[in-house]
């Protein structure tokens, strides 16, 4: 079996933390350097209930896309939730790993996930990384379809394929105009409009929009938009790591087990419609 170190190595290789935004907090919150690891869980958010997940599946590493404490900390105690989590996992020789926006940057990342949960060919990315010579890495992607398909349908195919959740899919945009280019972006994707209409697509996939930037964008022009939970669409990312990692372990004859967590943690969990409102 590697030591914690030794995949922690593996996994900074895929998502290395020096392109992280530097605002990020990535990278080992938890754990010691020279556990063994056997068991691998992978999840969108480090909350109570995932690592209680880890807990019961006897895993020795959990690695979530979302950072524990993005803004610092002055305490851990367990009076507090996320105090909690680090004494649940201190507690049962469980470490934390962390790749946020230096798994939204790589090739593949996040985005690449989304785009292949929804057999959406990826041209480049929507926002390059000017360090990249090869122009694969950075921010969101740019797809096409594999056929033409209007906003509803599209949207329908967006329904189906991401993970069920509360919100659904909100669209904003002329149902029957047709969708041949996509942009996409896991996760919020808002302060990304302006590179989104350079792009000239069709359509922009991604979520969290706010009134005044989807008011604004919609004005600018007759881009469609759709609106997913920030959690569904990230999400894919965890299968796509989880088999990157597998390719790792035979490689290396780890002989990992490596999970990927179903449980929705998407903090919206019903949903009322308006009555009389359009569907």
């Amino acid at each position: 079996m590697p030591r914690l170190s030794e995949v922690i190595a593996a996994l900074d290789a895929l998502w290395p933390p020096a392109s992280a935004e530097d605002w990020d907090a990535v990278g080992t919150v938890c754990g010691d350097p020279d556990q063994e690891v056997s068991r691998v869980l992978f999840a969108v958010d480090p909350v109570q209930e995932i690592v209680d997940e880890a807990v019961k599946l006897d895993a020795d590493l959990l690695v979530t896309h979302h950072p524990l404490y993005l803004r610092g900390t002055t305490t851990v105690a367990a009076s507090n939730f996320k105090g909690r989590v680090v004494h649940t996992l201190i507690k049962n020789d469980i470490a934390l790993h962390v790749a946020h926006t230096n798994a939204d940057r790589a090739d593949p990342g996040v985005s690449d996930a989304l785009a292949g949960a929804l057999d959406l060919r990826v041209v480049r990315p929507l926002v390059p990384d000017p360090g990249d010579a090869d122009g694969r890495r950075g921010l969101g992607r740019v797809c096409e379809l594999d056929h033409p398909l209007t906003v509803r349908e599209f949207a329908a195919r967006v329904a189906e394929r991401l993970p069920a959740t509360a919100q659904g899919i909100r669209v904003a945009g002329d149902p029957e105009a047709l969708v041949r280019t996509v942009a996409v972006s896991g996760g919020s994707g808002d302060s990304l409009f302006a590179d989104v209409r350079a792009a000239g697509v069709d359509a922009f996939l991604t979520a969290d929009l706010r009134h005044h930037p989807a008011s604004e964008a919609r004005a600018h022009s007759p881009l469609a938009l759709l609106d997913a939970a920030h959690w569904a669409t990230e999400w894919p990312w965890c299968e796509l790591a989880a088999a990157q990692l597998d390719e790792i372990s035979d490689r290396h004859g780890w002989d990992l087990r490596v999970h990927v967590s179903k449980t929705v943690t998407d903090p919206w969990n019903s949903h009322s419609p308006s009555p009389g409102a359009p569907n």
